[in-house]
């Protein structure tokens, strides 16, 4: 027996089924088959960006400024899926959307309140995932058989996309600025095959950007790639996800692809196909700056999301390497905040806390991430990551 999941019929001809290893060689020796391949799973690739690409000032005044910025565009998301009741993604009250003739795609409803995951802006939701069923890997209590996003990557990745212009930016009470998408008044059309857990499986893209396709949108958003280069065809590029890509450029569609960071060996690309556009981000301004002032009245210069502390209130500076409950502890690294157990919290409370950034960030053995957790369970007010000796190009990202 077997089980056919989908049929494609708009960018590339054939079909995906749950087959046996002896129906999938006996489909090979068919006359007619051009290729038969094992499905296998992809996964995701992931405010200040408009103005470093010189938009507001060189690329928008000449499509009618930011208002008009991407007007009767669709852009097609393969990925997560979207949350649409976030301001980025609104209906726009002071200058409605005109109606799109060319494009068809539909809308799917939320299983739990029946409302539709569309509105002026959201113009096409749907999801798919009859392979991620097939493989046993969908939950839908965790995954949600819905375009509702599971993870954020999809909302993330359309709202720089076409993210409504002008909205602001706020955690904990405070405003960070404002963020726009790259084209504002673009449509958003939703195709959901990326999910939280186990990433996706190629069958269900290839689904979703036949659908999109076949849908009308003028451009096509993959943040998705495979875990490594595949094994079933000789050249990297003829497999059913590129081939996909070849029917949907030669039906008009602009296809742009995350670069990814996963290639076979350094320097090298999980996005393969020679026809369309792959898009890595190797430079940017980005900085968020913050300092520290000292009760002498000095400021040193950092980076943070953090807000800042009480006005006119001191608070006593703490080194790990200070406040150990065991100078015995030297087989660890106390100095990087990542195990509050070696810490004396009476010490801790209600100072801030000094961790130093050691080779163990680097090679993923400690977290930002877990420096937070550290202070939060000693009561620390605060923390601060001292960087030694920062080799030039360095970047750090903080946490809020």
């Amino acid at each position: 027996s077997y089980k056919k999941l989908y049929s494609y019929k708009h960018v590339i001809n054939g079909f995906a089924a749950h087959v046996s290893p002896e129906q999938a060689e006996t489909l090979r020796r068919a006359p007619g088959v051009k290729s038969v391949n094992k499905d296998w799973k992809v996964r995701r690739l992931t405010t200040h960006t408009p103005e470093f690409l010189g938009l507001p000032t060189d690329v928008w005044p000449t499509g009618g400024g930011f208002d008009r910025a991407g007007e009767d565009i669709v852009i097609g998301f393969v990925d997560s899926g979207i949350y649409p009741h976030h301001p980025s993604f609104a209906s726009h009250h002071r200058l409605p959307y005109g109606p799109l003739p060319h494009y068809r795609g539909k809308c799917e409803e939320d299983p739990h309140t029946k409302k539709s995951f569309c509105n002026r802006k959201i113009v096409g939701a749907q999801h798919f995932a009859e392979a991620a069923k097939a493989a046993g890997a969908f939950n839908p209590n965790i995954d949600y058989a819905s375009p509702m996003d599971g993870d954020g990557h999809g909302s993330h990745t359309a709202a720089i996309a076409a993210g409504n212009n002008g909205i602001p930016l706020r955690m904990h009470g405070y405003e960070f600025g404002k963020a726009s998408g790259m084209a504002p008044r673009a449509r958003i059309a939703v195709y959901k095959a990326l999910y939280r857990l186990f990433g996706g499986f190629v069958a269900d893209v290839v689904a979703a950007i036949d659908q999109a396709v076949h849908d009308g949108v003028d451009i096509l958003s993959l943040s998705v790639g495979p875990n490594s280069p595949p094994t079933t065809t000789k050249t990297t590029f003829l497999n059913p996800f590129d081939a996909t890509l070849l029917g949907a450029v030669k039906a008009g569609v602009f296809v742009a692809q995350a670069a990814g960071n996963g290639g076979p060996f350094p320097k090298t690309l999980v996005s393969y196909s020679p026809w369309i556009t792959t898009v890595a981000a190797a430079i940017d301004d980005r900085r968020y700056k913050n300092h520290l002032t000292l009760g002498n009245g000095k400021m040193l210069a950092g980076m943070g999301l953090s807000p800042s502390t009480r006005p006119h209130r001191l608070y006593t500076l703490v080194s790990a390497n200070d406040v150990l409950l065991d100078s015995s502890v030297s087989k660890y690294n106390p100095s990087d905040c990542q195990r509050p157990e070696v810490l004396n919290k009476k010490l801790v409370e209600g100072k801030i806390l000094l961790c130093g950034y050691s080779f163990n960030f680097v090679v993923g053995t400690a977290s930002i991430k877990k420096v937070v957790e550290t202070a939060k369970h000693l009561g620390a007010a605060g923390f601060v990551l001292v960087v030694e000796n920062v080799s030039p190009g360095t970047k750090f990202d903080p946490v809020p």
